[in-house]
């Protein structure tokens, strides 16, 4: 059988394994609805229809689960590796090449994130309370997001998750193009695709799951912002018109959406349409192992040593975020290290696939053509259909496209038969696949082998007929003697080099260098046989490298920079590198003796240094204004970002303020402390913090002069998260009071060391302070005496087994019973007290506390005799508690108890806002205050400060501070 009808047969194993669910499901209904009517023998032969339904499911499954790839053939159970999935931002136009998203990818699988597990991606995360409708799942090309829909519908398919989904429906928007031109009512594109469904409509009646993979290669406009409205599930329209309103919610709206796409395409569906984006990022490190390890099965040294190949060469490990490329890098290494040959493992990204061109073209000759492994790799009929794929896939890549149609290869002059041919020979190159309707999509198996095939075709298209296809006109024929002179070559790559740059996406990024990567005298030799050796050319290899320099000084993009370095290291020419690293290394940089491309070398450096990107350090390098501006690139991608003591002026907070407000930024702590950055500086800086893309959760600006009209504004940003040593008076803290009240803070950090706001300035915060949320940590100088509530422990209600001392401020554990008179509120069984004060509004006390006790509030009502926990504080609806021991805090209400994972302390902060429905805990330490626990709900009475001591240990107390 052919591998290419393999590969089609197990893509449309996963339609069919949906299809047969959703058939049984159906049937379900059918024979729920009708057995109160039917007879027991109707009945009955319903009930065999849909065992053999399940039965029909589970042949299926065992038939088309199995995935194949060119050595094995494993289920998608056993094969499939986790992806790694993070909560993910709105998207924004593209103006990138994917290969940059990688390098992010790369340094962000260590920094903490919320990972998602793929059942729960059409689920609201933890504590959200709005149902997700439209989700969006985004990922560079082959980083896995259509294995990641076909495991999901698979899971669903054989029972293990999603079961409240009662119909899922999964297209793909190659086949959908196919359609384009057609006209379809909701309910019969559904019937089109999943035919067991037919005779069944009544959708909206059910839990429904529509799965779109690939916006990115969708070819018929979704009109997103037509005012045509659809309502009707019975209604004919054209596709775009369908979809628009199926994902605005206008038709079918208790549908829920699941879309994926690239990055590229995700800013066309509207932000208000969208409730969940989440972002592929294919494999963290550890799956990057266990995807090897799984690949090998049980040659663990195998994988091992492949991995530990891949790890020597940095830009082959971040290309292996891809699972497609950790295949490829499978293939060839696994290959090389098996071959009797000596032959050196891939150290570009350019010889990686060099190899695994000819691993390809090797295997067609020993499987197709009947050679041998010591026969000559390239023959005639080789060379032609590579390079006919390499014409393929320059021109669609210039068009933009990663999938063609029969039109498409036509177009390029490329015969279809021929076409299907290459896909059912180089079945690991090119695929062709065969939709539900018979309708054929072409497509490379990824982006990066399209890349490379194009750069093959325009390299061995010019050495071998002096053509140059990447001018729209090649020259007249008075130059074609002067071009075929030994300069030919040089301007070969000097125009790509242009025509990259000119690119408003990046789209030919990586195919420049791989380009360039195919000059290289080892490239020439792995790639002997398919072009005639010539003499090299030693001055083309120089003439480019001072092409690229000059076009640096030139350049402003940093992603084109960046690439334009890539290239270098390509060229092997890392000289740039070098003299900035010396000149590092002796610290002899000065900001006003370097040049632009000095200047972007050093971008460079500290971009591919993993630890400057955890937290970067500007006065390490330059600290000024121009040190900034030129370094900018590096803050804007690092974590932490420490800019103290830097000579920083007005001028430097405008340009930060566009980085804070970048969708791209990564910063979430930045600290400038100690620079004379003003009011009016702040003002700009709050521009960037007031942005809803800013991500920020702590910003030190301690020693700074700052007026209360700049505090103002810097309170309003949702995102600003800490300020210190700001010099705020009273009057600050009244507008900072004003600004929470008018628009709640999500601070995370409040530092307030070095300021003066007195007494009466802290009331006036804490009166404005709605959410206790808003802040896990708050310095102590926040506090004074005058700001804590005065509390005073009721006699009447303490345990004869506790006694009250320092004028009933301290309760400890006795074992004798003291002398108290009877009284209906005092509890009998349980260790417990309360304060005489019953308080609504808000307030703040603190407690010190030794041995194990329970620190709460409660309602007066609560019961005082028996054992039983409705009179237990934190065991009944009517108390809110928190369990302090040596070991460990936990919270309890109505019986549920939370473990607090944070390591206690002898002081314990309580701040209630019964107005505002919270309850409040915090770890006190000398100099802070964290953030243990809020417990939300509604005060419908005043509550009691309350408090039990345990039984043991026996030194077991607490005191009212």
């Amino acid at each position: 059988m052919c591998r290419n009808h393999c590969c089609r047969t197990r893509k449309e194993s996963f339609a069919k394994l949906s299809l047969i669910k959703v058939s049984v499901c159906y049937r379900i209904e059918v024979d729920k609805k009708d057995s109160s009517s039917g007879s027991v023998s109707q009945r009955s032969d319903r009930s065999k229809d849909c065992n053999s339904g399940f039965n029909k499911k589970s042949s299926i499954r065992k038939k088309f689960e199995s995935m194949f790839t060119a050595t094995y053939s494993a289920s998608l159970s056993q094969i499939y590796t986790e992806l790694y999935i993070t909560e993910g931002r709105p998207a924004e136009v593209n103006r990138e090449h994917e290969i940059r998203e990688h390098e992010r990818a790369f340094r962000k699988s260590d920094r903490p994130e919320t990972t998602i597990k793929p059942e729960d991606i059409c689920r609201p995360p933890p504590g959200g309370n709005k149902a997700i409708r439209t989700a969006i799942t985004m990922g560079v090309a082959g980083i896995g997001k259509t294995v990641l829909t076909n495991k999901f519908a698979l899971d669903w398919a054989e029972g293990k998750t999603n079961q409240d989904i009662q119909f899922l429906f999964l297209f793909s928007f190659r086949e959908l193009n196919l359609l384009k031109e057609e006209k379809f009512s909701l309910v019969e594109l559904i019937h089109h695709f999943y035919s067991e469904t037919k005779g069944f409509s009544r959708f909206a009646d059910s839990q429904v799951l529509f799965i779109f993979d690939g916006l990115d290669e969708c070819r018929f406009p979704l009109k997103l912002n037509s005012t045509e409205i659809l309502t009707d599930v019975d209604q004919p329209a054209s596709l775009g018109i369908l979809l628009t309103n199926l994902i605005r919610g206008k038709l079918l709206p208790s549908a829920q959406i699941w879309i994926t796409t690239r990055p590229a395409a995700a800013s066309q569906i509207p932000s208000e349409c969208v409730d969940m984006v989440t972002e592929v990022r294919g494999f963290n490190d550890s799956q990057k192992e266990d995807y090897f390890k799984k690949r090998f099965g049980e040659d663990e040294d195998q994988a091992t040593t492949v991995y530990s190949q891949i790890k020597m060469c940095r830009s082959l490990h971040i290309m292996c975020h891809i699972p497609v490329f950790c295949w490829i890098s499978a293939t060839v290494l696994d290959q090389l290290l098996k071959s009797k040959e000596q032959r050196k493992t891939p150290r570009s990204l350019t010889e990686m696939y060099i190899h695994f061109v000819l691993i390809q073209v090797q295997m067609k000759k020993i499987k197709y053509d009947g050679g041998s492994e010591t026969d000559s790799v390239w023959t005639p009929e080789s060379r032609k259909m590579i390079l006919s794929l390499g014409k393929l896939a320059f021109e669609q890549l210039q068009k933009g496209n990663l999938f063609f149609y029969d039109s498409d290869l036509t177009e390029s002059g490329i015969d279809v038969r021929a076409a299907s041919v290459c896909s059912g020979v180089f079945t690991q190159i090119f695929k062709e696949e065969i939709g539900l309707h018979q309708g054929r999509v072409f497509c490379f198996v990824h982006l990066s082998v399209q890349e490379f095939l194009a750069a093959l075709y325009v390299h061995v298209t010019f050495f071998k007929t002096g053509t140059n296809v990447l001018l729209e006109k090649q020259p007249a024929p008075g130059w074609i003697d002067w071009l075929s002179g030994k300069r030919s070559a040089a301007l070969l790559y000097q125009s790509a080099i242009d025509k990259a740059l000119q690119s408003p996406n990046g789209h030919l990024d990586l195919f420049l260098r791989f380009l360039l990567g195919l000059s290289q005298q080892n490239s020439q030799v792995i790639l002997r046989g398919l072009l005639k050796e010539t003499e090299a050319d030693s001055t083309v290899v120089p003439e480019t490298v001072q092409h690229i320099k000059k076009r640096l000084c030139k350049q402003e993009s940093v992603e084109k920079t960046i690439n334009l370095f890539h290239c270098l290291m390509e060229l092997q020419d890392c000289s740039l590198i070098k003299e900035i690293q010396q000149r590092l290394a002796s610290g002899s940089l000065s900001p006003n003796e370097m040049s632009s491309s000095q200047w972007s070398a050093l971008v460079f450096i500290l971009l591919s240094s993993e630890e400057n990107l955890k937290e970067f350090e500007l006065k390490k390098y330059f600290a000024s204004d121009v040190g900034l501006q030129r370094l900018l690139p590096v803050i804007k991608e690092s974590s932490r970002a420490v800019l103290s003591c830097c000579n920083l002026t007005e001028k430097s907070c405008e340009l930060l303020a566009s980085v804070l407000s970048s969708q791209s930024c990564n910063l979430k702590y930045l600290d400038l402390s100690n620079n004379d950055l003003k009011d009016s500086g702040l003002k700009l800086l709050c521009e960037g913090l007031k942005s809803p893309h800013c991500k920020l959760e702590t910003l030190r600006s301690g020693a700074m002069f700052m007026h209360h009209t700049a505090l103002k504004s810097v309170i309003k940003c949702d995102q600003m998260n800490l300020l210190s040593g700001c010099l705020i008076t009273k009057t600050g803290v009244d507008h900072l009071a004003k600004a929470l009240s008018s628009n709640p803070s999500h601070l995370k950090e409040l530092h307030l060391t070095f300021n003066h706001p007195g007494d009466s300035g802290v009331r006036v915060l804490l009166e404005g302070w709605k959410d206790p949320n808003w802040i896990e940590e708050l310095q102590k100088t926040f506090l004074s005496s005058s700001d804590a509530v005065d509390l005073t422990l009721d006699e009447n209600t303490a345990h004869r087994n506790l006694i009250l001392r320092d004028n009933n401020k301290t309760v400890r554990m006795v074992k004798e019973k003291q002398t108290y008179p009877d009284h209906p509120e005092r509890f009998s069984y349980w260790k417990q007290v309360l304060c005489t004060q019953g308080l609504t509004g808000r307030y703040y006390w603190e407690v010190e506390w030794k041995g194990e006790v329970y620190i709460a509030v409660t309602y007066r009502g609560i019961r005082r005799k028996g054992e039983r926990d409705d009179s237990s504080f934190g065991k009944n609806d009517k108390s809110w508690s928190l369990l302090c021991s040596d070991k460990s805090h936990s919270v309890l209400h109505n019986n549920i108890e939370t473990l607090v994972h944070v390591v206690p302390s002898s002081r314990v902060g309580v701040y209630l806002n019964s107005d505002g429905g919270t309850l409040s805990f915090f770890k006190v330490c000398s100099d802070t205050v964290t953030h243990l626990h809020t417990f939300k709900g509604t005060f419908s009475e005043p509550v009691y400060p309350a408090f039990r001591v345990r039984t043991l240990p026996e030194n077991s107390s607490l005191t009212l501070c």
